[in-house]
């Protein structure tokens, strides 16, 4: 005790939306991207276009799947409201009040507004991780004994962490399907790549579904005094979705155009053969005269 209150104890901070793995990726995939814009002046004709818009386009598919594993803004809510500080204190400060929940972990954010009140600084940020290898249980115990509120009856964190996890092994699987696809666009028959792709959309929907079954579960109001906290999907949970519908949108494209338009399939995906080429006929032919004389 200090002065008969409960100190805040130190500890690691982190952004609600990115991270150093968010940070990462990015940094991984735009590496790649530039080292492909490094070679495709080598890229001659309407190709050069086709290469840019394909692997562009899978690049950023990529980075989104791998990307919105390590996001904390699946879902988010915010409230302003008067809620105490300290505990044994009746001081009470205005303050806007965060919960981003991710597929990694919650954060939970204090910002006060303004900022400095009470001769202190307010600006909080905890994170409980809950992805596979990390201890959510002794995390929240730490946090109980810091004077965080206690567990109640009806808490949705274990249905959040279940969900979580589903939702990250089918994105997973995504990434996995996502590569299979790139690898077979690179062969001559290119409608299995277009069925990958079909696969790639519904396994990230599918990681969509799996989050969303939180919504199953009672719902407590999150409630400070007067105001309420309540809850909606974030930017992650709708930038998986619109990724998700543009794999169905692509595959559909290239499965259509196999069965209807195959030339033009494989024009965009430089595969087509040159009908000049392959119908030319050689302008100067020369003969073995000694095959000649003998009528051979």
């Amino acid at each position: 005790l200090f002065d008969g209150i409960y100190p805040f104890y130190l500890q690691q901070r982190k952004a609600f939306v990115f991270d150093v793995s968010t940070i990462i990726v990015i940094v991984v995939f735009l590496t790649f991207a530039c080292s492909f814009l490094l070679i495709i002046p080598g890229i001659r004709g309407r190709s050069r276009l086709y290469w840019t818009f394909r692997v562009l386009l899978s690049l950023f598919v990529g980075t989104v799947i791998v990307t919105v594993q390590f996001t904390g803004d699946w879902e988010t809510g915010w409230v302003k409201a008067n809620t105490s500080y300290k505990s044994f204190s009746r001081a009470l400060v205005n303050a806007d009040i965060g919960l981003h929940v991710g597929l990694a972990g919650v954060n939970v954010t204090l910002v006060g507004n303004p900022v400095n009140q009470i001769n202190e600084t307010i600006n909080y940020n905890e994170h409980f991780a809950w992805s596979f290898g990390a201890d959510y249980d002794h995390s929240y115990s730490e946090g109980l004994e810091r004077g965080l509120p206690r567990q109640r009856p009806c808490s949705v964190h274990r249905q959040y962490r279940i969900s979580g996890h589903y939702a990250s092994a089918t994105l997973w699987v995504a990434f996995c399907t996502w590569l299979i696809s790139n690898i077979l666009f690179s062969m001559p028959v290119l409608v299995y790549g277009g069925y990958m792709l079909l696969v790639t959309g519904a396994f990230m929907i599918f990681s969509l579904l799996s989050f969303s079954t939180v919504r199953n579960s009672p719902m407590c109001p999150i409630q400070f005094g007067t105001a309420i906290l309540r809850t909606a999907y974030g930017g992650s949970f709708w930038l998986t979705l619109a990724i998700g519908l543009l794999c169905f949108v692509a595959g559909t494209a290239v499965v259509a155009l196999h069965y209807f338009d195959s030339d033009l399939l494989k024009t965009f995906f430089d595969l087509h053969e040159d009908k000049a080429e392959e119908h030319q006929e050689m302008t100067e032919v020369h003969v073995n005269p000694h095959f000649v004389n003998k009528g051979l």
